[in-house]
């Protein structure tokens, strides 16, 4: 058999109709691990979808359940020979919330439904229909040649939306058991619909607030305005001085000292479009003298998330006692995600702000990780990609967005692939998520091409 032959084995399980009721089937289950209420069906998505699916490939698998934040998850393995590579694979069975009620005429979150060669449900693009898409092309190579030719693990996590609950501590008590050599997963999404892309890690994410409590009370705009501080105008003033009119960072602690030459050989071919339903990019925003790619996959973005001050919905003629921001840095590998407050803490004092109090907001800190784009097994998954595609895929040296990478990069100590199965504009976290379907049989085409030339002898020295 051939590789090709795999490739078609893959494409007619799409054609067929196998892998639209699959995945049907697992977007019907209200996978939401921000609702409690959610917790069993959680669990049960491992135990009637994937544990199935796996076993019927050959995996030995098992549930654990992480004691601190009671979240489950499956690690599955296929054992195949002591001296062929380790791949592990990784997806999250878990959702945000459904948001029934913005969905547009006809659809449901969970109802998956077709509509101009898309399919609509929440998870069709995160992350449901992407581990879907790599289970089956896994299923296609063994299905085909017998066998894989390597060993395979996965780990599916069910907390993913709530910032990865006990993935961390699970990586770190079961490391043993998901020792690999590299890792190949599915999140996020491509560059834009039509180009296959890899990506090799992710920006990493710290969010805080910062707070002005003046006094107890507002007081009169009339009787007292010139005479008291004012919270919202210095809070202003404090965010201002971190980041300017155009998006540029003024805090040097912030951002790295300089573009790497290998990422930005990378990006040199890649190009933001978010499709004819994304916003228009803004060509001046954010740091001179880079590209739009280089400033979202090679650079730091410092952003308001919500600023409030006074009552924003019904205002009224007083001064405001507080004022209160929400702020976010994505940050780059050479960020040092516990020296960022301190460094906001020394730049406000030093432009005469030390009314403004930085507290953290509570989420998960994401660190920046990022493969060398000049590893070798990087040019072998390029070249397997552009060859099962018939395109030269988009290379990021990272995720302008954050996912617990450095959880398998730092912990587990893998070489990190990507391969995204959606797009920009696919709606995820928002009402009417979907999935092109173009996007997901190329998937299952690109990912059986992939899995396939991990079991040929050519591969990279690991």
């Amino acid at each position: 058999m051939t590789r090709q032959a795999a490739i078609d084995h893959a494409t007619a399980y799409f054609d067929e109709g196998g892998f639209v009721r699959d995945l049907a089937r697992r977007v019907g289950l209200r996978t939401e691990s921000q609702n409690e209420a959610s917790a069993d069906i959680l669990s049960l998505y491992l135990e009637a979808e994937m544990k199935p699916a796996f076993t019927d490939m050959g995996f030995t698998s098992e549930i654990v359940i992480d004691p601190a934040s009671g979240l489950p998850f499956l690690m599955a393995e296929r054992f195949e020979g002591e001296n062929l590579p380790t791949v592990l694979g990784y997806g999250h069975g878990d959702v945000v919330r459904g948001l029934d009620e913005g969905w547009a005429d006809g659809l449901s979150p969970w109802r998956m439904t077709e509509l101009n060669g898309k399919w609509y449900g929440r998870g069709t693009a995160d992350n449901k229909g992407q581990h879907s898409i790599n289970m089956a092309a896994l299923k296609a190579v063994i299905e085909t040649r017998g066998k894989l030719g390597f060993n395979a693990k996965y780990l599916i996590e069910m907390g993913e939306e709530r910032g990865s609950p006990g993935l961390r501590e699970v990586c770190r008590d079961h490391g043993e058991r998901l020792k690999a050599h590299l890792l190949i997963a599915s999140d996020g999404p491509r560059l834009n619909a039509e180009r296959p892309t890899i990506f090799l890690g992710a920006r990493g994410g710290i969010t805080f607030d910062l707070v002005i409590e003046a006094r107890e009370g507002g007081h009169h705009s009339g009787n007292w305005g010139g005479a008291l501080s004012n919270p919202g105008v210095q809070l202003a003033h404090a965010i201002a001085s971190l980041v300017g009119a155009t998006g540029q960072i003024r805090v040097p602690e912030l951002v790295p000292d300089a573009l790497p030459q290998a990422v930005r050989d990378a990006l040199a071919d890649c190009e933001i479009d978010g499709g004819p339903d994304g916003p228009a990019i803004d060509a001046d925003w954010g740091e001179p003298g880079l590209s739009t790619a280089e400033r979202v996959f090679g650079w730091c973005a410092l952003e308001v998330l919500a600023f409030e001050t006074g009552n924003p919905r019904s205002p009224v003629n007083a001064i405001p006692p507080r004022a209160w921001a929400r702020l976010q840095l994505r940050f780059v590998v050479g960020i040092d995600p516990e020296a960022v407050v301190p460094a906001v803490r020394r730049h406000l004092d030093r432009q005469g702000f030390p009314m403004v109090k930085i507290v953290a907001a509570g989420d998960e800190i994401f660190r920046a990780t990022r493969l060398d784009p000049n590893d070798p097994w990087v040019g072998w998954a390029v070249d397997s990609i552009a060859l099962s595609s018939g395109k030269k895929p988009a290379l990021l040296p990272n995720l302008g967005g954050s996912l617990p990478n450095d959880i398998f990069a730092d912990i587990l100590k893998l070489r990190t692939i990507w391969v995204p199965h959606s797009y920009p504009g696919c709606s995820q976290h928002a009402p009417n998520e979907h999935l092109p379907k173009q996007i997901a049989r190329e998937g299952l085409a690109i990912m059986a091409g992939l899995y396939w030339d991990l079991g040929e002898a050519d591969v990279p020295d690991l």
